[in-house]
């Protein structure tokens, strides 16, 4: 493709993903499926990999996020961001409504009312149509320079839809009641603390020092105020608003316009019920005045405007009694207790159930079956206990403990030191057979080309797969029954499943789905140990003494080893002939104990074929260049490790010569 081809395609992607962000992000009506999305977003990428010269500062390719940040610069506010004064009842709501007017002469004022989205305040400022700084509040003088992350957020402008020459906006990162609860899930499933409200949530994911972190935890931001602005003029907030949206920002749809107080207390009581509809949490909602001129009458305190006011929300919490804790295994081997409570309204559901997270929480706060506690919900989200009320105890009340043996499959319990989780050891555990399956089937592992999720589910759901060795039982007889698996798929899988047998020792380690043991550390285990049978009787204080085998991954290594239901699916693929060696190549000798970095384009091999080629063959693939380097092999472009590579006088390779040492 020539470079002006190129450039057309380059400006009509950028339009229509710009046109389908919207529609997802501020009109909630997706046009287009997002695997349709992300394959524009990757014709764009590829577009401007191939030319450089077309990349822009508005491109949706910018959003992915850059390099870690070794730390936020402080940014001074040109406007201040003050705080607003709180009203906790319709009394308050009057006394405030009765000030302003007294202020304004007795002159009719009219107010706008929006939520007030409980996030993490964010000033954007933007120059000549391009945002060039992102920050938090901070004390409302000087706040923290979050730039590359907010340009992670889909709906933050890179570019402003019509010409400004300054515009700097007020809005609030927050993140939505789903995404909240796949975050914590996850988090559960791994052992990590989990966030104990999306407010949190999106306040950590703002402050990460690596802008990817905020890229993949699907923030938005309300822009709901303009502090600066050079280019345009206005009256009114609601004019304000109209500007806002026609210029590309997200601005919240339900807001109420109205002189009449008596209708913005009742507006404001009926959202105080309904709030927990909607997709994302709020706790409270925000009267200002609309008139512009009004306002600079009415002026500020050196904390807060005199023309708005926050009307906070009561807090929902209910008095519910535990029967019961049961514990729940999540599809990584995580336990999970749960509070059964006797059911109780609230924030506008029945709850009987509360996460209670882990053992340490439990213990922390003391929590008994048979205690009367306080649940509230995180994030109006997830039911949780907040705490108990020791008051109420009878003595009858029994202390918990996390079992032993899991309550799915009876297999040894766990917890690794450093880690808040308890974790089933089973191979074969029915709570994680499936994911567990995956893993063991995906290109890095045993590579069975044709078993991908929805035929996994298949053979899962007719009882043909148990646990992963028994992959390799499977008749064309049972595959033929399943839907959608013709004679040619059938065979093709056979074929495949019948050639992963001969894998490396490497693949397979790595394929059992050992906690914290990868791709490089199976190649490390295998290159060291030379046989799976090796690697099972070998002790914790002979794991550490291998290089880059830590105490926690020798711990992980022993105790899957000693879980009855993992030697007997190990016994099974020995059974059928899936290969247990390390298989012998002459380089091992000649690369082993070296270590290479590769920077730049090679001309015929990709980054990963280099990498495995050389891992293969006995050496270490590093990210870095450092003393302890033997070799760079450099190609096209190769950037700061060339410089450093040679100002420490490390060899350098090119791909050629790379290859011809392999051939040695």
């Amino acid at each position: 493709m020539k470079l002006e081809e190129a450039k057309k395609r380059v400006h009509a992607l950028k339009e229509e993903i710009q046109v389908h962000n919207r529609a997802y992000y501020e009109l909630d009506r997706p046009t287009i499926s997002d695997a349709e999305y992300d394959l524009l977003v990757r014709e764009l990428v590829a577009l401007e990999t191939a030319f450089p010269e077309l990349v822009t500062p508005d491109s949706p390719s910018q959003r992915v996020g850059g390099k870690p940040l070794e730390g936020f610069k402080a940014v001074r506010h040109r406007e201040p961001l003050l705080s607003l004064g709180n009203a906790f009842s319709g009394e308050d709501l009057l006394s405030f409504h009765h000030r302003v007017t007294q202020a304004v002469g007795g002159d009719k004022v009219e107010y706008v009312v929006e939520f007030k989205i409980d996030g993490l305040t964010v000033a954007l400022s933007y120059q000549n149509s391009l945002l060039v700084t992102g920050a938090t509040r901070g004390d409302g003088e000087v706040g923290e320079d979050i730039t590359q992350n907010l340009k992670t957020i889909a709906t933050v402008p890179l570019q402003l839809n019509s010409p400004v020459a300054v515009l700097e906006v007020r809005g609030e990162a927050f993140m939505p009641k789903k995404a909240f609860l796949r975050l914590n899930e996850d988090r559960e499933e791994a052992g990590a603390p989990v966030f104990a409200n999306p407010r949190n949530a999106a306040a950590g994911s703002l402050r990460q020092l690596d802008p990817k972190v905020a890229a993949s935890r699907q923030l938005q931001v309300f822009v709901y105020d303009i502090l600066y602005l050079d280019g345009a003029s206005i009256d009114t907030h609601g004019e304000a608003l109209k500007y806002l949206e026609q210029q590309g920002f997200l601005v919240n749809q339900e807001r109420f316009c109205s002189g009449d107080m008596e209708q913005v207390i009742s507006y404001i009581r009926h959202w105080s019920e309904k709030r927990h509809e909607l997709p994302y949490e709020i706790d409270g909602m925000v009267l200002k005045v609309n008139d512009l001129s009004q306002r600079r009458e009415l002026g500020a305190t050196s904390k807060a405007p005199r023309w708005a006011i926050a009307y906070k929300f009561p807090a929902e919490q209910a008095r519910t009694r535990v029967t019961d804790i049961m514990v729940r295994v999540g599809r990584t081997g995580v336990l999970t207790p749960t509070a059964i409570l006797e059911p109780v309204r609230l924030a506008g559901s029945t709850v009987s159930r509360a996460t209670l997270h882990n053992e340490d929480n439990i213990r922390d706060k003391d929590i008994k079956i048979g205690d009367t506690v306080v649940i509230h919900k995180a994030g109006d989200v997830i039911p949780e206990v907040l705490n108990v009320i020791a008051d109420q105890r009878t003595g009858q009340e029994q202390p918990f403990t996390m079992p032993e043996r899991c309550p799915e499959c009876g297999s040894q319990v766990v917890r690794l030191p450093g880690e808040a989780a308890f974790r089933c050891t089973g191979g074969a555990c029915p709570a994680q057979l499936r994911e567990s399956v995956i893993h063991f089937v995906s290109r890095d592992a045993m590579d069975i080309e044709g078993l991908g999720p929805a035929v996994v589910a298949q053979l899962l759901e007719a009882g043909l797969v148990k646990d992963v060795a028994d992959l390799y039982f499977l008749s064309k007889e049972q595959l033929l029954g399943l839907e959608r698996m013709g004679e040619k798929s059938v065979d093709n899988l056979l074929k495949a499943i019948e050639n992963s047998k001969g894998n490396s020792l490497a693949q397979l380690i790595f394929a059992l789905g050992i906690r914290y043991v990868g791709a490089r550390t199976g190649k490390i285990l295998a290159s060291s140990l030379r046989s799976l049978d090796q690697l099972a009787t070998t002790g914790v204080d002979q794991l550490i003494s291998i290089p880059e085998i830590g105490i926690k991954m020798a711990e992980s290594i022993h105790v899957y080893f000693r879980e009855e239901q993992n030697l007997r699916i190990l016994e099974k693929l020995k059974k059928a002939g899936v290969n247990m060696e390390a298989k012998e190549t002459p380089g091992e000798i000649l690369l082993s104990g070296k270590t290479f970095v590769i920077t730049g384009t090679l001309p015929n091999l990709s980054r990963k074929e280099a990498q495995t080629l050389i891992e293969e063959n006995g050496g270490k693939v590093s990210g870095s260049v450092s003393k302890n380097t033997d070799y760079v092999v450099v190609g096209e472009d190769p950037g700061s490790k060339y410089d450093k590579a040679v100002a420490l006088n490390i060899s350098l390779l090119d791909e050629a010569q790379l290859l011809k040492m392999l051939k040695e």
